[in-house]
């Protein structure tokens, strides 16, 4: 009499909808040997990508910034130098603090003006006013272009004699001409009006689409309470819009720490535009070609930017289960 062996033979067995499905000791597998190459494919070909193209950068920037390379040459055990790099920059660097400073401005710019500026915008077109396309279009213009053509547009438009806002505010006549691009206490607040913008379309028409989503019901039942459309906003739809509120929390944030087209335009960043961007590129790309020093920037950039990231991942995290 035959022994019964210890594991039963693979065997396929027919599902409701018809299909095979192997069954291998007591496992089933839905996926073909077929169906399982194309998913390694699918998922190792962007994987790969994503290792080459940001994982290998971000950590060869930082083993840089413990270095003195100058981008020439092997790298040797004789060019690392410690945190000599992030302690020059933190006490003897004097452009890296106004640097800071200024990313520092221009987060604030955009999160307290600029944005909420796209968010009214957005409630207003929501009302459905007439010629709401129009408007949308008109709005969502600058998006469309890129920083570089929005840079040349607004350096028309400050020029001292023959842009459109000094001629507008009539000092050209007056003979008191305001060099908006120029003078260091201005240009970073003219670059900011440029940004701004391009970053009211932008927050508005994500915003738009997030109120598209909000239940009619709630606005209904607020008005029938008494509320009027400032109370239903802040106390209705707002709280409900706290997904959307997120992403364009943490898109306001990126837009503000890689800052860097429009000030490289205007006057190569210098003058008052100096950002860390700018210093990333002005030491790594340049005749002293202090790829070291750059890639420190460039990793005290990454960390702050690491924050908002977080955020919005533990947020997505947290929804999600």
């Amino acid at each position: 009499m035959a022994r019964p062996t210890s594991a039963s033979p693979a065997r396929t067995e027919p599902t409701e909808a018809g299909e095979l499905v192997a069954r291998t000791h007591g496992r089933f597998h839905v996926l073909t040997r077929y169906d399982r190459r194309v998913l390694m494919l699918m998922v190792g070909i962007p994987l790969l990508f994503d290792v080459i193209l940001i994982w290998w950068p971000t950590a060869s920037s930082i083993l840089l910034s413990f270095t003195d390379w100058d981008g020439i040459g092997d790298l040797t055990s004789q060019n690392f130098i410690g945190l000599n790099n992030y302690q020059f920059l933190f006490t003897g660097y004097t452009l890296f603090w106004p640097a800071f400073m200024h990313n520092v401005i221009w987060l604030a710019w955009l999160t307290f003006i600029a944005t909420p500026i796209g968010i009214l915008f957005a409630v207003l077109l929501d009302r459905e006013l007439r010629g709401n396309r129009i408007y949308q279009s008109v709005f969502f213009l600058p998006v469309v272009l890129s920083l570089v053509v929005v840079g040349f547009i607004w350096e028309l438009q400050f020029n001292p004699t023959e842009g459109f806002i000094n001629n507008a505010l009539g000092v050209v006549k007056s003979g008191h001409i305001i060099d908006w691009l120029g003078n260091p206490h201005l240009n970073l607040y003219a670059i900011l009006i440029a940004t701004s913008w391009r970053h009211i379309g932008y927050i508005m028409v994500i915003y738009l689409a997030g109120l598209k989503s909000v239940d009619p019901t709630l606005r209904e039942a607020a008005k029938v309470d008494g509320a009027n459309e400032v109370q239903t906003f802040l106390r209705v739809v707002f709280p409900v819009m706290a997904p959307i509120n997120v992403v364009i929390a943490v898109i306001t944030a990126i837009e503000a720490l890689r800052a860097f087209d429009i000030a490289f335009i205007i006057n190569q960043g210098k003058n008052g535009l100096e950002l860390l961007s700018i210093l990333i590129t002005n030491n790594s790309i340049s005749e002293a070609s202090l790829v070291g020093r750059g890639s420190a920037i460039a990793v005290i950039l990454l960390v702050i930017s690491l924050g908002p990231i977080i955020a919005f991942l533990a947020r997505v995290m947290r929804t999600s289960q």
